[in-house]
Protein backbone atom coordinates (compact mmCIF):
# COMPACT_ATOMS: atom_id res chain seq x y z
CA UNK A 1 0.00 0.00 0.00
CA UNK A 2 2.69 2.26 0.99
CA UNK A 3 4.39 1.58 -2.53
CA UNK A 4 1.08 2.61 -4.14
CA UNK A 5 1.01 6.26 -2.80
CA UNK A 6 4.43 7.09 -3.51
CA UNK A 7 3.84 6.03 -7.42
CA UNK A 8 0.36 8.58 -7.02
CA UNK A 9 1.95 11.29 -5.08
CA UNK A 10 5.47 11.16 -7.41
CA UNK A 11 2.77 11.22 -10.99
CA UNK A 12 1.00 13.83 -9.36
CA UNK A 13 4.25 16.01 -8.20
CA UNK A 14 5.21 15.45 -11.45
CA UNK A 15 2.24 16.52 -13.67
CA UNK A 16 2.38 19.85 -11.53
CA UNK A 17 6.25 20.63 -11.89
CA UNK A 18 6.33 20.16 -8.24
CA UNK A 19 9.78 20.21 -7.42
CA UNK A 20 11.80 16.82 -4.92
CA UNK A 21 11.11 18.60 -1.81
CA UNK A 22 7.34 18.72 -2.06
CA UNK A 23 7.22 15.38 -2.88
CA UNK A 24 9.31 14.13 0.16
CA UNK A 25 6.80 16.56 2.18
CA UNK A 26 4.03 14.88 0.64
CA UNK A 27 5.02 11.25 1.19
CA UNK A 28 5.63 11.91 4.88
CA UNK A 29 1.99 12.78 5.39
CA UNK A 30 0.48 10.32 3.35
CA UNK A 31 2.88 7.66 5.02
CA UNK A 32 2.09 9.40 8.25
CA UNK A 33 -2.11 9.12 7.71
CA UNK A 34 -0.95 5.38 6.31
CA UNK A 35 0.48 4.39 9.39
CA UNK A 36 -2.52 5.57 11.57
CA UNK A 37 -5.18 4.05 9.51
CA UNK A 38 -3.07 0.67 9.61
CA UNK A 39 -2.95 1.20 13.78
CA UNK A 40 -5.85 -1.25 14.29
CA UNK A 41 -7.14 -3.62 16.75
CA UNK A 42 -5.22 -6.22 14.77
CA UNK A 43 -2.16 -5.30 15.82
CA UNK A 44 -3.22 -5.52 20.03
CA UNK A 45 -4.82 -9.00 18.60
CA UNK A 46 -1.72 -10.35 16.59
CA UNK A 47 0.42 -9.44 20.03
CA UNK A 48 -2.17 -12.43 22.07
CA UNK A 49 -2.58 -14.62 19.35
CA UNK A 50 -0.01 -16.66 17.45
CA UNK A 51 -1.87 -17.10 14.49
CA UNK A 52 -2.11 -13.25 13.30
CA UNK A 53 1.69 -12.62 14.24
CA UNK A 54 3.50 -14.42 10.97
CA UNK A 55 1.30 -11.76 8.54
CA UNK A 56 2.96 -8.65 10.73
CA UNK A 57 6.50 -9.25 9.83
CA UNK A 58 8.86 -6.43 9.51
CA UNK A 59 10.19 -7.51 5.92
CA UNK A 60 6.32 -7.75 4.63
CA UNK A 61 5.47 -4.26 5.32
CA UNK A 62 6.69 -0.90 6.20
CA UNK A 63 3.48 -0.59 8.39
CA UNK A 64 2.52 -2.80 11.09
CA UNK A 65 -0.68 -4.52 9.46
CA UNK A 66 -2.51 -4.10 5.53
CA UNK A 67 -4.85 -1.48 5.45
CA UNK A 68 -7.09 -3.74 3.49
CA UNK A 69 -7.41 -6.20 6.54
CA UNK A 70 -10.99 -6.25 6.99
CA UNK A 71 -11.14 -10.21 5.58
CA UNK A 72 -8.60 -11.40 8.19
CA UNK A 73 -10.34 -9.73 11.28
CA UNK A 74 -13.29 -9.95 11.91
CA UNK A 75 -15.16 -7.16 12.27
CA UNK A 76 -12.19 -4.82 11.14
CA UNK A 77 -15.08 -3.16 8.63
CA UNK A 78 -14.92 -0.44 11.58
CA UNK A 79 -11.57 0.32 11.09
CA UNK A 80 -10.58 4.11 10.04
CA UNK A 81 -13.30 6.84 9.73
CA UNK A 82 -14.25 6.26 6.25
CA UNK A 83 -15.09 3.31 3.97
CA UNK A 84 -12.46 1.46 1.86
CA UNK A 85 -14.40 1.51 -1.09
CA UNK A 86 -11.75 -0.56 -2.83
CA UNK A 87 -11.95 -3.53 -0.39
CA UNK A 88 -15.77 -3.66 -0.01
CA UNK A 89 -16.31 -4.11 -3.78
CA UNK A 90 -13.67 -6.46 -4.71
CA UNK A 91 -14.52 -8.45 -1.86
CA UNK A 92 -16.05 -11.46 -3.49
CA UNK A 93 -12.67 -12.00 -5.12
CA UNK A 94 -11.25 -12.93 -1.96
CA UNK A 95 -14.05 -15.20 -1.22
CA UNK A 96 -14.17 -17.05 -3.93
CA UNK A 97 -10.71 -17.64 -4.41
CA UNK A 98 -11.33 -19.42 -0.86
CA UNK A 99 -14.48 -21.34 -1.48
CA UNK A 100 -12.85 -23.13 -4.73
CA UNK A 101 -9.37 -23.88 -2.52
CA UNK A 102 -12.02 -25.49 -0.63
CA UNK A 103 -14.03 -26.87 -3.62
CA UNK A 104 -10.58 -28.79 -4.75
CA UNK A 105 -9.08 -29.74 -1.51
CA UNK A 106 -6.09 -27.47 -1.87
CA UNK A 107 -5.29 -27.04 2.00
CA UNK A 108 -5.70 -30.57 2.38
CA UNK A 109 -3.51 -31.62 -0.30
CA UNK A 110 -0.52 -28.77 1.07
CA UNK A 111 -0.86 -29.25 4.45
CA UNK A 112 -0.69 -33.50 3.48
CA UNK A 113 2.96 -32.50 2.32
CA UNK A 114 3.74 -31.62 5.95
CA UNK A 115 6.16 -28.74 6.75
CA UNK A 116 7.96 -29.31 3.66
CA UNK A 117 5.32 -27.69 1.69
CA UNK A 118 4.06 -28.58 -1.78
CA UNK A 119 4.98 -27.12 -5.52
CA UNK A 120 2.47 -26.29 -7.99
CA UNK A 121 3.11 -29.34 -10.16
CA UNK A 122 2.94 -32.31 -7.60
CA UNK A 123 -0.19 -29.91 -6.23
CA UNK A 124 -1.64 -29.67 -9.82
CA UNK A 125 -1.26 -33.96 -10.34
CA UNK A 126 -2.97 -34.39 -6.51
CA UNK A 127 -6.22 -32.28 -8.02
CA UNK A 128 -6.16 -32.52 -11.84
CA UNK A 129 -5.70 -29.09 -12.77
CA UNK A 130 -1.94 -28.59 -14.40
CA UNK A 131 -3.19 -25.23 -16.72
CA UNK A 132 -1.59 -22.09 -15.30
CA UNK A 133 -5.21 -21.11 -13.75
CA UNK A 134 -3.76 -22.97 -10.86
CA UNK A 135 -1.39 -20.62 -10.30
CA UNK A 136 -3.09 -17.86 -10.76
CA UNK A 137 -5.41 -19.10 -7.80
CA UNK A 138 -2.14 -19.62 -5.72
CA UNK A 139 -0.89 -16.54 -6.09
CA UNK A 140 -4.49 -15.15 -5.21
CA UNK A 141 -4.47 -17.47 -1.95
CA UNK A 142 -1.15 -16.33 -1.04
CA UNK A 143 -2.02 -12.42 -1.80
CA UNK A 144 -4.88 -13.08 1.15
CA UNK A 145 -2.88 -15.02 3.36
CA UNK A 146 -4.43 -18.51 3.12
CA UNK A 147 -1.16 -19.98 2.02
CA UNK A 148 2.81 -18.77 2.02
CA UNK A 149 5.04 -19.49 -0.63
CA UNK A 150 8.84 -19.99 0.22
CA UNK A 151 11.77 -18.92 -2.13
CA UNK A 152 11.29 -22.49 -3.64
CA UNK A 153 7.98 -22.22 -4.93
CA UNK A 154 6.70 -24.74 -2.49
CA UNK A 155 3.37 -23.86 -0.70
CA UNK A 156 2.18 -24.50 3.33
CA UNK A 157 -0.79 -23.17 4.44
CA UNK A 158 -1.12 -20.40 6.92
CA UNK A 159 -2.07 -21.15 10.46
CA UNK A 160 -5.74 -19.94 10.57
CA UNK A 161 -6.09 -21.93 7.07
CA UNK A 162 -4.05 -25.09 9.07
CA UNK A 163 -5.92 -24.69 11.67
CA UNK A 164 -10.01 -23.80 10.31
CA UNK A 165 -9.77 -24.91 6.62
CA UNK A 166 -8.21 -28.30 6.91
CA UNK A 167 -10.71 -31.33 6.96
CA UNK A 168 -8.51 -33.62 9.32
CA UNK A 169 -8.48 -30.37 12.01
CA UNK A 170 -10.59 -30.57 14.97
CA UNK A 171 -11.53 -26.88 14.76
CA UNK A 172 -12.99 -27.66 10.56
CA UNK A 173 -15.43 -25.86 9.40
CA UNK A 174 -14.70 -25.20 6.03
CA UNK A 175 -17.79 -27.17 4.64
CA UNK A 176 -19.85 -24.74 6.44
CA UNK A 177 -18.48 -22.12 4.04
CA UNK A 178 -18.05 -24.39 1.25
CA UNK A 179 -21.48 -26.00 1.49
CA UNK A 180 -23.87 -23.24 2.73
CA UNK A 181 -21.51 -19.74 1.96
CA UNK A 182 -20.23 -20.39 -1.01
CA UNK A 183 -23.10 -22.91 -2.77
CA UNK A 184 -26.07 -21.15 -1.57
CA UNK A 185 -25.71 -17.85 0.50
CA UNK A 186 -23.07 -16.26 -1.71
CA UNK A 187 -25.78 -16.69 -4.74
CA UNK A 188 -28.60 -15.86 -3.11
CA UNK A 189 -27.02 -12.58 -1.90
CA UNK A 190 -27.07 -11.67 -5.84
CA UNK A 191 -31.02 -10.79 -5.16
CA UNK A 192 -30.32 -8.56 -2.69
CA UNK A 193 -31.38 -5.48 -5.00
CA UNK A 194 -34.24 -7.17 -6.30
CA UNK A 195 -35.73 -7.69 -3.17
CA UNK A 196 -34.57 -4.72 -1.54
CA UNK A 197 -36.66 -3.20 -4.41
CA UNK A 198 -39.94 -5.59 -4.44
CA UNK A 199 -39.88 -6.89 -1.08
CA UNK A 200 -39.98 -10.10 -2.33
CA UNK A 201 -38.07 -13.19 -1.54
CA UNK A 202 -38.78 -16.63 -1.06
CA UNK A 203 -38.74 -17.60 2.90
CA UNK A 204 -36.90 -20.33 4.37
CA UNK A 205 -39.88 -22.91 4.15
CA UNK A 206 -40.15 -22.08 0.21
CA UNK A 207 -36.68 -22.39 0.45
CA UNK A 208 -36.26 -25.71 2.19
CA UNK A 209 -38.69 -27.81 0.10
CA UNK A 210 -36.50 -28.59 -2.24
CA UNK A 211 -35.11 -31.86 -0.52
CA UNK A 212 -31.48 -31.11 -2.29
CA UNK A 213 -31.09 -27.60 -0.33
CA UNK A 214 -32.31 -28.65 2.99
CA UNK A 215 -29.88 -31.76 3.12
CA UNK A 216 -26.78 -29.41 1.85
CA UNK A 217 -27.71 -26.87 4.16
CA UNK A 218 -28.61 -28.73 7.44
CA UNK A 219 -25.09 -30.60 7.01
CA UNK A 220 -23.28 -27.69 6.19
CA UNK A 221 -24.29 -25.82 9.31
CA UNK A 222 -23.95 -28.82 11.81
CA UNK A 223 -20.14 -28.59 12.66
CA UNK A 224 -20.43 -24.58 13.37
CA UNK A 225 -23.80 -25.48 15.39
CA UNK A 226 -21.44 -27.95 17.01
CA UNK A 227 -18.66 -25.45 18.72
CA UNK A 228 -21.16 -22.45 19.14
CA UNK A 229 -23.42 -24.52 21.30
CA UNK A 230 -20.26 -25.86 23.37
CA UNK A 231 -19.15 -22.08 24.03
CA UNK A 232 -22.67 -21.61 24.91
CA UNK A 233 -22.45 -23.66 27.76
CA UNK A 234 -19.53 -21.87 29.11
CA UNK A 235 -21.69 -18.95 29.66
CA UNK A 236 -25.08 -20.75 30.52
CA UNK A 237 -25.49 -23.84 33.02
CA UNK A 238 -28.00 -26.19 32.54
CA UNK A 239 -28.00 -28.11 35.74
CA UNK A 240 -31.32 -29.37 36.87
CA UNK A 241 -33.13 -28.93 33.45
CA UNK A 242 -34.59 -31.83 32.69
CA UNK A 243 -36.83 -31.16 29.02
CA UNK A 244 -36.02 -28.66 26.57
CA UNK A 245 -37.59 -27.42 23.28
CA UNK A 246 -35.28 -26.68 20.28
CA UNK A 247 -37.25 -24.23 18.30
CA UNK A 248 -36.09 -24.57 14.25
CA UNK A 249 -33.01 -26.52 15.68
CA UNK A 250 -31.63 -27.66 12.21
CA UNK A 251 -29.40 -30.73 13.01
CA UNK A 252 -30.35 -30.85 16.65
CA UNK A 253 -26.70 -30.30 17.10
CA UNK A 254 -27.60 -27.77 19.89
CA UNK A 255 -29.90 -30.22 21.74
CA UNK A 256 -26.52 -33.34 21.08
CA UNK A 257 -24.26 -31.11 23.22
CA UNK A 258 -26.32 -29.87 25.70
CA UNK A 259 -28.33 -33.27 25.79
CA UNK A 260 -24.77 -35.08 26.41
CA UNK A 261 -23.45 -32.92 28.74
CA UNK A 262 -26.54 -32.29 30.79
CA UNK A 263 -27.18 -35.66 33.30
CA UNK A 264 -31.53 -36.30 32.69
CA UNK A 265 -31.85 -33.83 30.13
CA UNK A 266 -34.01 -34.27 26.77
CA UNK A 267 -34.78 -32.45 24.07
CA UNK A 268 -37.59 -32.02 21.87
CA UNK A 269 -36.26 -30.38 18.24
CA UNK A 270 -38.97 -28.38 16.07
CA UNK A 271 -38.26 -28.40 11.96
CA UNK A 272 -39.06 -28.39 8.84
CA UNK A 273 -39.62 -31.79 7.23
CA UNK A 274 -37.14 -31.18 4.65
CA UNK A 275 -34.58 -30.58 7.65
CA UNK A 276 -35.80 -33.25 9.78
CA UNK A 277 -34.69 -35.52 7.70
CA UNK A 278 -31.18 -34.85 6.90
CA UNK A 279 -31.18 -34.01 10.75
CA UNK A 280 -32.22 -37.50 11.94
CA UNK A 281 -29.75 -39.26 9.86
CA UNK A 282 -27.21 -36.92 12.02
CA UNK A 283 -28.71 -38.11 15.32
CA UNK A 284 -28.14 -41.54 14.15
CA UNK A 285 -24.44 -41.34 14.09
CA UNK A 286 -24.59 -39.90 17.75
CA UNK A 287 -23.75 -42.17 20.80
CA UNK A 288 -27.14 -43.68 22.25
CA UNK A 289 -27.20 -41.82 25.58
CA UNK A 290 -27.71 -38.54 23.20
CA UNK A 291 -30.06 -40.08 20.66
CA UNK A 292 -32.41 -41.34 22.51
CA UNK A 293 -32.80 -38.54 24.44
CA UNK A 294 -33.50 -36.05 21.61
CA UNK A 295 -36.44 -36.22 18.88
CA UNK A 296 -37.55 -34.37 16.13
CA UNK A 297 -41.18 -32.93 15.50
CA UNK A 298 -42.10 -32.07 11.80
CA UNK A 299 -43.36 -28.55 11.92
CA UNK A 300 -42.96 -24.74 10.73
CA UNK A 301 -42.11 -23.03 13.77
CA UNK A 302 -43.52 -20.12 12.60
CA UNK A 303 -47.00 -21.41 12.43
CA UNK A 304 -49.69 -20.25 15.51
CA UNK A 305 -49.99 -23.60 16.75
CA UNK A 306 -47.00 -25.78 18.40
CA UNK A 307 -47.69 -29.33 18.61
CA UNK A 308 -45.88 -29.85 22.37
CA UNK A 309 -47.72 -29.21 26.18
CA UNK A 310 -48.31 -25.97 27.62
CA UNK A 311 -45.90 -25.18 31.28
CA UNK A 312 -43.38 -28.12 30.19
CA UNK A 313 -40.38 -27.03 29.85
CA UNK A 314 -37.25 -25.65 31.58
CA UNK A 315 -35.78 -24.37 28.79
CA UNK A 316 -36.74 -22.92 25.32
CA UNK A 317 -34.06 -22.30 22.66
CA UNK A 318 -34.12 -20.46 19.52
CA UNK A 319 -30.71 -20.08 17.93
CA UNK A 320 -31.14 -18.03 14.17
CA UNK A 321 -34.57 -18.35 14.11
CA UNK A 322 -35.85 -14.62 15.16
CA UNK A 323 -34.03 -13.14 12.00
CA UNK A 324 -35.18 -15.62 9.59
CA UNK A 325 -38.56 -15.02 9.90
CA UNK A 326 -41.33 -12.35 8.89
CA UNK A 327 -40.86 -9.22 12.21
CA UNK A 328 -44.56 -9.75 13.20
CA UNK A 329 -44.14 -13.67 13.56
CA UNK A 330 -41.15 -12.71 16.38
CA UNK A 331 -43.32 -11.49 19.49
CA UNK A 332 -45.28 -14.60 18.68
CA UNK A 333 -42.84 -16.85 18.98
CA UNK A 334 -41.80 -15.86 21.89
CA UNK A 335 -45.53 -15.95 23.16
CA UNK A 336 -45.76 -19.50 21.91
CA UNK A 337 -42.09 -20.21 24.34
CA UNK A 338 -43.75 -18.77 26.74
CA UNK A 339 -46.36 -20.66 26.96
CA UNK A 340 -44.89 -23.90 26.34
CA UNK A 341 -42.32 -22.89 29.66
CA UNK A 342 -42.95 -23.94 33.48
CA UNK A 343 -42.54 -20.98 35.80
CA UNK A 344 -38.61 -20.07 36.28
CA UNK A 345 -37.84 -21.44 32.76
CA UNK A 346 -35.69 -19.42 30.51
CA UNK A 347 -36.01 -18.54 26.75
CA UNK A 348 -32.85 -18.55 25.16
CA UNK A 349 -32.25 -16.47 21.82
CA UNK A 350 -29.12 -16.47 20.15
CA UNK A 351 -29.01 -14.87 16.78
CA UNK A 352 -26.97 -12.13 14.61
CA UNK A 353 -27.68 -9.05 16.58
CA UNK A 354 -26.14 -5.65 16.39
CA UNK A 355 -25.48 -3.03 18.91
CA UNK A 356 -28.86 -1.11 20.27
CA UNK A 357 -27.10 2.14 18.51
CA UNK A 358 -27.07 0.31 15.52
CA UNK A 359 -23.25 1.14 14.44
CA UNK A 360 -22.48 -2.57 14.52
CA UNK A 361 -20.71 -5.18 14.22
CA UNK A 362 -20.51 -4.99 10.85
CA UNK A 363 -20.63 -8.81 10.73
CA UNK A 364 -23.30 -8.83 12.15
CA UNK A 365 -25.31 -6.49 10.31
CA UNK A 366 -24.50 -8.08 7.03
CA UNK A 367 -25.86 -11.61 8.35
CA UNK A 368 -28.91 -9.72 9.34
CA UNK A 369 -28.66 -8.35 5.46
CA UNK A 370 -28.29 -11.74 3.80
CA UNK A 371 -31.58 -13.32 5.95
CA UNK A 372 -33.22 -10.51 3.71
CA UNK A 373 -32.60 -12.41 0.97
CA UNK A 374 -34.55 -15.05 2.08
CA UNK A 375 -36.61 -13.19 4.53
CA UNK A 376 -38.12 -9.84 2.87
CA UNK A 377 -40.40 -8.88 6.01
CA UNK A 378 -37.95 -9.85 8.63
CA UNK A 379 -36.18 -7.83 11.73
CA UNK A 380 -32.99 -6.42 12.01
CA UNK A 381 -32.45 -7.69 15.72
CA UNK A 382 -31.07 -5.76 18.40
CA UNK A 383 -31.13 -6.75 22.25
CA UNK A 384 -33.44 -3.94 22.75
CA UNK A 385 -36.33 -4.79 19.80
CA UNK A 386 -35.98 -8.73 21.55
CA UNK A 387 -36.22 -7.50 24.73
CA UNK A 388 -39.39 -5.50 24.29
CA UNK A 389 -41.09 -8.30 22.12
CA UNK A 390 -40.31 -10.71 25.10
CA UNK A 391 -41.83 -8.46 27.13
CA UNK A 392 -44.81 -8.28 25.07
CA UNK A 393 -44.69 -12.08 25.19
CA UNK A 394 -45.31 -11.79 29.12
CA UNK A 395 -41.33 -12.09 29.88
CA UNK A 396 -40.02 -10.23 32.73
CA UNK A 397 -37.63 -7.42 31.08
CA UNK A 398 -36.02 -6.76 34.36
CA UNK A 399 -34.70 -9.95 33.78
CA UNK A 400 -33.40 -10.38 30.75
CA UNK A 401 -29.48 -10.84 29.84
CA UNK A 402 -27.21 -9.94 26.77
CA UNK A 403 -24.65 -12.18 26.14
CA UNK A 404 -21.49 -12.04 23.60
CA UNK A 405 -21.59 -15.61 21.68
CA UNK A 406 -19.53 -14.96 18.74
CA UNK A 407 -17.17 -12.56 19.38
CA UNK A 408 -18.45 -9.67 16.50
CA UNK A 409 -21.03 -11.85 14.99
CA UNK A 410 -23.85 -13.15 17.44
CA UNK A 411 -25.10 -12.28 20.98
CA UNK A 412 -27.39 -14.37 23.26
CA UNK A 413 -30.63 -12.85 25.12
CA UNK A 414 -31.77 -14.76 27.89
CA UNK A 415 -35.66 -13.85 28.82
CA UNK A 416 -36.79 -15.46 32.39
CA UNK A 417 -40.64 -16.59 32.93
CA UNK A 418 -41.47 -15.75 36.29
Amino acid sequence: PAQGVLHKLEQRTLSRGLGVTALHLMAGRAALRLYTRCRSPMTTLAAASPSFRWSLRPTMCMVPVACRAFSILRGSFSEGDDVDLDSVAYGYMASQALFTALELEIFDNVAAAGQSGLGVTDLGKAIGISAPRLKTLLTSLVAIRCLKIDAEGRYCCSENTARFMVSSSKHYYGDYLKMQIGRQFYHQMAHLPKVMKSGEAPDYATWFSDPEVARMYTAAQHNGSVATAKGFLKKQKLDGATKMLDVGGGSGAFSYVFVGRTPGLESTVLELPGVCQTAEQIRDQQPEDVRSRVKFVEMDASKPDWPVDEATFDVVLMSYISGSVPEPIIEKLYANAFKAMQPGGRLFVHDFIVDDNLTGPALAALWALQHVTVNAQGLGLSPSNIISRMESAGFNPAKCETFEMIHGLTKLVVGYKD
